[in-house]
């Protein structure tokens, strides 16, 4: 199941590695500077970013440490990140293949391990932490950034029933614009996740991220038929999902709506 996912991941996106270079949400997104703030970093740690995409979180910590491994499963995200490396002279950037549940690397090699929006397609989330953990050194970070499912705090006056398929139909949504979807669990569940993982909780913040839906839809080159089938579910679907995604129209009549993004730092102590 795991080798399949992989594979889903890479045939979706090698095609769209270059619109991830260029995507706003990737490049800019308020996590991104927000993330450092948290992590605090130092110059003479060794750090490793799983799943770097285009590579834009390894490159805004490359400044603030002595090297960083930007890693990804699928070739041309790593071309991407290179080009990145490369176009802002971070010669302490490099780039290696890698799953994230199975991280190449030696116990106890980074200072710094950070993951920012792309745990939601691994196979295992629990596989992920476990590598994440080895990995790190003692007194090591983890930085984590993802977009997160529906809770009882985003949802107050919903039943817990109401809440469990409010999450299905996010993930659902989610898989529908982009196969490769894994798993988006609410907040809890990541915390809960570090913690039995041994991994000790220092920041935790949440923030709503505004989303133009035909970009959105674009970068995975969805199909006219799926598109109409999104825009159904935001006018006319789960009623707490609605009420989540908070979909609406701008001025032009372009459609928006908002996903959450749970920013975590987490440290190892044994």
């Amino acid at each position: 199941m795991t080798e399949e996912l992989n594979a889903v991941i890479r045939s979706k996106f090698g095609p769209a590695a270059a619109d991830y270079a260029s995507s706003e949400v990737h490049a800019k997104g308020e996590s991104l500077a927000r993330i450092v703030e948290l992590v605090a970093p130092q110059k003479t740690w060794v750090a490793l970013d799983v799943a770097t995409g285009a590579g834009h979180t390894a490159a805004v910590f490359a400044p603030h440490v002595a090297s960083i491994i930007a890693s990804d499963i699928t070739d041309e995200m790593l071309k991407e990140a290179a080009k990145l490396a490369a176009s802002r002279g971070l010669a302490n950037m490099s780039t290696a293949p890698a799953s994230a549940g199975a991280l190449p690397f030696p116990d106890d090699s980074f200072d710094l391990v950070c993951c920012r929006l792309a745990a939601h397609h691994f196979p295992s989330l629990e596989n992920f932490v476990t590598e994440v953990r080895r990995v790190l050194k003692n007194g090591g970070r983890f930085a984590l950034v993802d977009n997160v499912a529906p809770d009882q705090e985003r949802l107050p006056s919903a039943t817990g029933d109401d809440i469990d398929d409010a999450i299905s139909a996010y993930n659902a949504f989610e898989k529908l614009r982009d196969p490769s979807h894994g798993f988006a669990p609410p907040p809890e569940y990541w915390l809960d996740l570090l913690r039995n993982a041994g991994l000790a909780i220092v920041a935790e913040e949440q923030i709503e991220k505004e989303l133009a839906f035909d970009p959105w839809v674009a970068r995975m080159r969805c199909t006219p038929e799926v598109v109409a089938e999104l825009k159904d579910i935001l006018s006319g679907g789960n009623a707490a999902l609605r009420s989540f995604l908070k979909p609406r129209l701008d001025a032009q009549g372009a459609l928006h709506f908002t996903l959450q993004e749970l920013l975590l730092v987490a440290e190892k102590r044994d």
